[in-house]
């Protein structure tokens, strides 16, 4: 499937799926950004997160949708940004994402088709093969793009997030209402 190519599980299907989402789970680097890592001189890390991502985020905690955040490195910029959009579940420096994913369907008596995972790369698949509604980012391993029931049209880091929370809350027919309530 070639880069940004939308919906690999068609229309019904993929409504379906959406439907279900009550959690959004979200990788970081490659998803949340873009996935460049910038060190300044003083080995400060320094990160770009994309505003209509944060939006979305804030959109789908708005329609009742939880969002966690598993990423395999650990980073001061991420806890910054998860505080500033209300995100609480945050796993960082996460070496096995499936165990800690384990942890967070427990924590909240989950199913797997009750979540939604947006994931870029190789060590995301463990979980992109168990959630219900699985998507990846336009430049994400093209390998990853196989195996997912969405690839977005937009990169990760440029409101790939967004797009992903717009498929969940049109397919659960929150969108309208959402989009027109003040945050």
């Amino acid at each position: 499937m070639k880069k940004g190519s939308g919906f690999r599980v068609q229309g019904s299907a993929l409504n379906k799926k959406a439907k279900k989402v009550k959690l959004l789970i979200l990788d970081v680097d490659g998803v949340m950004t873009d996935g460049r890592i910038i060190l300044d001189n003083t080995g400060n890390e320094i990160k770009s997160f994309h505003v209509r991502d944060g939006h979305g985020i804030k959109m789908a905690q708005k329609a009742g949708i939880n969002v966690a955040i598993i990423t395999g490195r650990k980073s001061r910029v991420v806890e910054h940004r998860a505080a500033e959009l209300g995100i609480n579940d945050v796993y960082q420096k996460v070496l096995s994402k499936v165990s800690t994913y384990e942890k967070i369907i427990r924590k909240y008596h989950l199913k797997d088709e009750d979540i939604a995972f947006v994931g870029d790369d190789i060590n995301d698949l463990s979980i992109l093969k168990r959630v219900g509604f699985s998507a990846a980012v336009a430049d994400g391993d093209s390998y990853v793009k196989k195996e997912v029931d969405y690839i977005t049209k937009t990169d990760g880091g440029r409101g790939a997030v967004r797009e992903v929370v717009d498929v969940i809350l049109r397919a659960q027919r929150k969108w309208d209402v959402i989009a027109k309530t003040d945050f």
